[in-house]
This record gives C-alpha cells, structure tokens and sequence, in this order.
C-alpha cells in the first residue's frame, strides 16, 4: 500500500489510466539492480528513484573522474575520487526517500554474478565493456532474470530488452565478441554527452514497463538511435536455440580477448611501508589537479587522462610507486604504462592515499 506522502509524490503517475496506483505499487514491490553507475546507469538510477521503484542495487567499484562529468549528472566536482555507488545513493537518497539503495562497491565477476542477480527482479545493464555484457548476460540466463541492455559509441545508442520470458539473450545478437581491436571504448574515440542521457532514459522506460506490464516490451527488438540524424529504427532478432547457456565462462576477459589487464602481476605497497622509506622510490600521482592541490605527497603528477602522452617524463632510477585516491585509478594507469613497455618498476599504493 501506498502512504499519502507517496501518493503526493507520484500522483502524476497514478492519475494515468494505463498506470494508476496499481502500477505504481508494482513499483513499491519491485527490486532493480543497475550494472554500473557511469554514463548510462547515471540516467536510469534517477529515473527509476523518481519513479519509485523500491529497491535498487547498484553495482559500481570505480570513482568518479573529472572526465566523467560531461556526461555523468549524478556527480559533480566535489565527488572527483569518491566511489561512485556511494556518491550516487546519497544523491539519490534526496530525490526520493521512499527508495532503499543498495550499494554494491565491488567488482562483478563470475563468483558473485548469480548470488547477486538472484536478489533482483530485473537487471539493467549500463556496463561499457563487453566482457562485462556477456557475463550479466549469462548470469540473467542462469538466474531467469529479465535484462535490460543498453549500449553507446559516439554518436549512435542502442536498447533492448534480453531473456524476457525465455526471449533472445545477447548471445542470440551477438554469438561472438569482436576482436579487442575491432571496437573502441567511449575512453578512446568519445561520446556526446547528451547520448547516454537519451539512451539510459529509454532502458529506464523499458524497465518501468517490464515490472508493471504496460506498453510493449523491446524483446526481439533492437532500438538503434543516431544523435547526429535523430533517426531511430528497430531491428527484429530472434532466439538462438542452439545456444544453451549451462554455466558461467571461467574468463570473460579471455572469452572477449582482452585479458589484457596485468592486475594479478601488479606489486603493491602499502601506506605504512611507503611512509617508512619514502627515500626509496619515486612517487608518481596520477589523480586530477584538483585533487593534487587540494591533498599531495609530493613526486611527480602526471593526471591519468594524460598519462599516455607524458609518461616520458617519469624517472626511471628508482621503483615508481603509483598512487590515486583509493588504488583503482592508479591500477589503470600501471595496466596502460606495462602495455606501452615504458620499462619501469611498478608498485601500486593499495587503498590509495585514502589510508594516507
């Protein structure tokens, strides 16, 4: 039941004759979890909150960058280092107090996929990889859950909606990833700003009509929109009964050809040792330079996003400690520096200068 307070706060929906307060108490009951709280997840959490979907997870280990602002509305300049789970619930938490927020600040892998998945109604995927697309995809399968996808590149967004009543999943779209090179990141070629905002509103539509059953559902149909020409058209796919999804890959980033990542081999330091022996090793901050103004240990300060061009600059005499504000920045900035071969001594700060 809703109190008078809600229903105050979503008389605009109730009053809808497709809607009402059944709907909207559709809504109350129902448990969502959002895949990555960036530029998609951005525009579906505030959605579903002013909507009133009950319970929503949000799955997100990364902070927020400052290139992250122009396009990710949930954050501002005050956020830059901070997780972005935590960041976006508390936010989210003054839209609408009648939601309660679940906050998943780790990393989904195939160990805790289906554990979590099993929890929610509908998933909502706004990941940006695709190693990451195939594991939600199989972990919906294994669970039964219905997907809500979305994806974007530069100009162009696609939705649909994956394994709705045992409908095509993404594998049935897209039986094999492409090659590691084949299709850039948003990280390396761009995106409009605006473009996750239009495209994270329809999986948040999507997602509306999924729990109440209104409307009609994008199963079998993928939505396909061009910011440049606002043209729009729908491409009809079928399910695949050839692909039987049993179990969960061992290596979603072997699967997609991208076990680029250097993680497992990456030395780390903790904050104590790096304070007894400062003379030791070379400091290397790789956060913005806001963030460098307003706190520092000294060393060298090459921002991430500059990395690439700059890392010329990093004295190769003695070991490069390698520090963010809690680890996760400055692991990326190691991956990128041991694949360009700059032949240096890595070692992460762990935690970050968080535990400085």
């Amino acid at each position: 039941m809703l109190s008078q307070e809600e229903k105050n706060q979503y008389h605009r929906h109730i009053i809808l004759e497709e809607f009402g307060q059944k709907g909207q108490e559709k809504l109350k009951k129902a448990k969502v979890l959002v895949i990555g709280a960036g530029g998609l997840g951005c525009p579906v959490l505030q959605y579903l909150t002013a909507a009133g979907v009950g319970t929503i997870g949000i799955v997100d280990f990364d902070v927020v960058d400052q290139s992250n602002l122009q396009r990710q509305v949930l954050y501002t300049t005050e956020d830059i280092g901070k997780p972005k789970a935590e960041q976006a619930a508390m936010r989210l938490s003054n839209l609408n107090p009648f939601v309660n927020f679940e906050i998943h600040n780790y990393k989904l892998n195939k160990d805790n996929a289906e554990l979590l998945f099993s929890a929610y109604d509908v998933i909502v995927d706004g990941s940006d990889n695709f190693a990451t697309r195939y594991l939600v995809s199989d972990a919906c399968v294994l669970t039964g859950k219905p997907l809500v996808f979305g994806s974007i590149f530069k100009f162009q967004g696609q939705v649909t909606v994956f394994n709705y009543n045992n409908g095509p999943t993404y594998r049935c779209l897209f039986p094999e990833p492409p090659g590691p090179d084949e299709v850039p990141n948003c990280s390396g070629v761009g995106v409009i700003g605006v473009l996750p905002g239009i495209i994270g509103t329809l999986q948040a539509n999507e997602t509306i009509k999924l729990i109440t059953g209104i409307g009609k559902i994008l199963d079998g149909s993928l939505l396909y929109f061009d910011a440049l020409t606002m043209s729009q058209q729908i491409v009809k796919f079928s399910k695949n009964e050839d692909i039987q999804i049993t179990r969960l890959e061992d290596d979603y980033d072997v699967f997609c050809g991208v076990s680029d990542d250097n993680s497992s081999l990456i030395k780390e330091i903790l904050a104590e040792e790096l304070k007894s022996n400062p003379e030791k090793y070379t400091i290397l901050d790789v956060r913005t330079e806001r963030e460098f103004q307003q706190f520092n240990i000294g060393g060298l300060h090459i921002p991430l996003d500059e990395l690439d061009d700059r890392y010329q600059e990093i004295n190769k005499e003695l070991p490069i400690v390698v520090c963010c504000q809690s680890g996760v920045r400055s692991l990326k900035a190691i991956n990128l520096l041991l694949n360009l071969n700059v032949g240096l001594e890595l070692i992460n700060l762990k935690k970050g200068l968080a535990s400085y």
